[in-house]
């Protein structure tokens, strides 16, 4: 049975800052180390700056992310699905907006995700059972929003960004 992860929200609510302080925002990095294993750990976003989006409206935090989009696509993981041994096709971003879904790597740790979890996978060029396994969770569909890069903008390290 793989190493469950923490979920997400618990580290969310640790790092919910007062309106004064830069938030930090937890997620989920899966990667490739050097020896060609997907390992998968929780990681935080930091160093956002306070910005208004344009017009009258009030500046807010903000975090710019670096690299080139190369798509951006919406998912459809029906009740039961599974995705056995597979790369992440680019380095993405994947954000589920309904339902649930999981995350195995060769490194033998699994998280688990539903709305409001993030979650950056970088699993390309692994040797051996070949990057991730993945599937939907529960009595629902997960429903996802997939931004690709044409390039991984963060290295492939525990904490890329």
């Amino acid at each position: 049975m793989p190493d469950l992860l923490p979920d997400l929200a618990h580290l969310r609510a640790a790092v919910t800052p007062d309106d004064q302080a830069s938030p930090s925002l937890p997620y989920y990095h899966m990667w490739t180390d050097t020896g060609g294993v997907s390992r998968l750990n929780t990681a935080v976003m930091a160093n956002f700056g306070q910005k208004s989006v344009g017009g009258g409206a009030a500046p807010q935090w903000l975090r710019p992310f670096p690299g080139e989009v190369e798509a951006v696509s919406f998912a459809v993981l029906p009740v039961g699905w599974v995705g056995e041994w597979h790369e992440s096709p680019k380095p993405q971003w994947v954000v589920p907006l309904s339902g649930r879904w999981f995350l195995e790597t060769m490194d033998g740790h699994r998280a688990e995700m539903g709305p409001g979890d993030l979650h950056f996978g970088q699993d390309q060029e692994t040797r051996g059972e070949k990057g991730h396994r993945s599937g939907q969770l529960g009595d629902e569909p997960c429903v996802q929003l997939i931004v690709q890069f044409r390039v991984s903008p963060g290295a492939a390290t525990a904490e890329p960004f």
